[in-house]
């Protein structure tokens, strides 16, 4: 079975609940937040990406209100690539060609059917290696680099 760390700060609580409801053929790791209280984003990456890199979790999907704090703070983190989707071409091409282990979602830019479709079509895609395995070890070689 499919292991999924799934976090949100409270913007995406709701959200995140939703995708959790809705997806029974998956072994999901609630990382929190577990209220609407406000919280901050950052803890949640960390934790949603500490799932994946310490083999905890197969993937992720991160919550907040744009995605975009969320995905800024996942992507800080070695080996995760953290991919912001609005719509499901965008969920399928980051699978495909630059295997994101890390599906961010903004709770406030889209509506839930298309949040549960864009994660319906980020699972069922997979990535295709090739010219796109250069590509994600150019990216591995500039987490190695720090820029030194």
């Amino acid at each position: 079975m499919l292991r999924i760390a799934i976090g949100s700060d409270h913007a995406g609580f709701g959200l995140k609940n939703l995708i959790i409801s809705h997806l029974k053929s998956v072994d999901f790791k609630d990382v929190g937040a577990y209220s609407e209280e406000s919280c901050d984003y950052p803890d949640y990456a960390v934790a949603v990406g500490c799932a994946v890199i310490n083999g905890e979790a197969d993937l992720g999907i991160l919550i907040c209100a744009t995605g975009i704090g969320a995905s800024v703070a996942a992507n800080k983190l070695k080996g995760i690539r953290a991919a912001l989707c609005f719509n499901e071409y965008m969920a399928e091409k980051s699978r495909q060609h630059n295997n994101a282990n890390v599906l961010i979602l903004g709770a406030k830019m889209i509506g839930d059917d298309l949040a549960l479709s864009i994660v319906g079509k980020w699972l069922a895609a997979s990535f295709e290696g090739g010219r796109h395995q250069v590509r994600i070890d150019k990216i591995s070689a500039i987490e190695d680099s720090q820029c030194q």
